[in-house]
């Protein structure tokens, strides 16, 4: 949660990013407010205190510039944080931050740590930063925090210590950006947001989507009028029967992708977006090919539909989109895709269902399969793995990751084949 004495900003952020154009940086506020209002915000502020190395008598008077106001702006780019600060004299200091940017083979450790579960991504999205992604990264040896001798200070002031009073500050104030974005912190590590999303895409399509079947070409086909056409009796005498229906194609391997609209954009007014519209079509594409190819869900809840479209769309911003589009967390919108995408309408029912009654007796198979394990209604739980049983008496599996209970395998009959 933002802290209530955080400066008030004068446009969309305090700080910026150096991709963004030019927002306002306000100052501080409050002779005694805190810094640090989330666990990765705190975390940084201990590495500062407590591992960088830095002086501490020189901390303790940043904080009083970074709560008086002092820092007049800061930006946040790949390895550096550069910032304006008032001081004694007229003309404000400038400040420069920096912190070892990691190396694209280090880069590549890290992105397998994020991208091993999809709720991290989305967490990151949510504006959260799981402690398990900065764990993971440390067992893989490295830190995204910075260590002893890694913070770099330099300010145009005559102070010669390191750091001087104005760098402090700055190193303060880096806790509030943290706090508004967890992305500047891997931001700091040498890689922006936009960047590290389209490599996570690109990893989830190359990891998990299997290669598209070789698309036939559709049938030419004939109008509807020359078909009916040869149907007809040629005379008078010949006899008029039922006309038979032409047998439709059978659908492609794959749905189709609809043509790009290339139109004039809706007025402001109307609240429709292009992209929108082609969202919808290439969704009403798909729902029509799994229609044609049997898919027995033709009915959906609002739900079932949401989490039908968000499956379409893990590991990907457009996620979260869709997400704060229909009023709940991209957590949340994550769960119930990878629910859908494992066991379709049964999964999400499982997942988004309360613990209900079942006869104690059908548990028997699950306890046996996990000695020591606890039970609640119909889930039976150990540390982190947890077996559902489903009022369609089908076994569901969930893993815990962030405190958030995930399915992670098809269900099944027998709840020894979940383990």
């Amino acid at each position: 949660m933002p802290d209530e004495n955080r400066p008030a900003a004068a446009g969309p952020a305090w700080w910026r990013s150096r991709e963004d154009a030019g927002l306002p940086a306000a100052k501080g506020a409050g002779s005694r407010r805190s810094f640090g209002a989330t666990w990765w915000g705190r975390a940084w502020l201990e590495a500062l205190e407590q591992r960088a190395r830095l002086d501490p008598g020189r901390l303790s008077r940043g904080r009083s510039y970074a709560r008086r106001g002092s820092v007049l702006e800061l930006t946040v780019s790949p390895g550096e944080v550069e910032a304006v600060v008032q001081g004694s004299r007229v003309t404000p200091y400038q400040v420069t931050v920096r912190i070892r940017a990691f190396s694209a083979a280090e880069w590549d450790a890290v992105l397998d740590v994020v991208s091993a579960q999809i709720g991290r991504v989305a967490a990151l999205l949510d504006g959260e930063l799981p402690p398990e992604v900065v764990e993971d990264v440390q067992a893989a040896g490295l830190d995204l925090l910075p260590g002893a001798g890694e913070v770099l200070t330099n300010c145009s002031c005559p102070d010669f210590a390191v750091p001087c009073k104005h760098s402090a500050a700055v190193c303060y104030l880096v806790a509030d950006a943290l706090d508004d974005d967890p992305f500047a912190l891997l931001l700091l590590r040498g890689r922006r947001k936009d960047e590290l999303l389209s490599t996570l895409r690109s990893r989830r399509t190359g990891n998990t989507s299997a290669p598209a079947p070789p698309r036939t070409p559709a049938p030419a086909g004939i109008p509807a009028i020359a078909a009916f056409a040869r149907h007809l009796p040629t005379s008078p005498g010949a006899g008029a029967g039922v006309v038979p229906v032409p047998v439709p194609p059978r659908p492609l391997g794959a749905p189709g992708v609809p043509a790009a609209v290339k139109v004039l954009d809706p007025p402001r007014s109307s609240g429709v977006d292009v992209r929108d519209l082609i969202a919808l079509a290439t969704d009403a594409a798909r729902r029509a090919w799994e229609l044609a190819s049997g898919d027995p869900t033709q009915a959906l809840t609002y739900e079932q539909d949401l989490a039908r479209r968000a499956a379409h769309l893990l590991g990907t911003p457009e996620l979260a989109d869709l997400a704060h589009r229909a009023g709940i967390s991209a957590r949340q919108l994550t769960t119930w895709a990878t629910a859908w995408r494992q066991a379709g309408p049964g999964g999400l029912a499982v997942t988004v269902d309360d613990p209900h009654d079942v006869d104690p007796e059908a548990l028997t198979e699950a306890l046996e399969a996990l000695p020591q394990a606890t039970t609640e209604a119909n889930r039976v739980t150990k540390a982190k793995l947890q077996l559902r049983l489903g009022k369609d008496n089908l076994w569901y599996r969930f893993d815990k990751s962030f405190n958030d209970w995930t399915l992670t395998r098809p269900p099944t009959p027998d709840p020894r084949a979940l383990l």
